[in-house]
């Protein structure tokens, strides 16, 4: 059993070892193509939004009082608030929710 889960970790470490160094043994000049540019540019926010999304809904007590807080924090994001503005709406809106809820 435990030699199994070393050769999982073994495939694991070695499938993230090659999804991270063939775009660099491979891409050596600059990307010209213009929708491979933009599809690069946004991986990090999609990344991030995939990751983060999820995590605001479940994270509370009440699925309802999650997505208040999501909706909230997008309205205000927007609006281009401030970072710290939206964090704290976000937050107050989910324990004014849990309150009622």
């Amino acid at each position: 059993m435990n030699s199994r889960i070393y050769l999982y970790i073994l495939v694991m470490a070695a499938v993230t070892y090659l999804i991270r160094v063939l775009p660099l043994t491979l891409i050596r000049k600059e990307i010209k193509n213009p929708f491979i540019r933009s599809f690069l540019y946004y991986v990090p926010y999609v990344t991030l939004s995939v990751m983060t999304f999820p995590a605001m809904i479940t994270s509370t007590q009440s699925l309802w009082s999650g997505a208040g807080a999501l909706a909230a924090a997008v309205i205000l994001a927007f609006k281009r608030k401030s970072l710290i503005q939206v964090s704290i709406t976000a937050c107050a809106v989910v324990f004014i929710m849990e309150l009622f809820l």
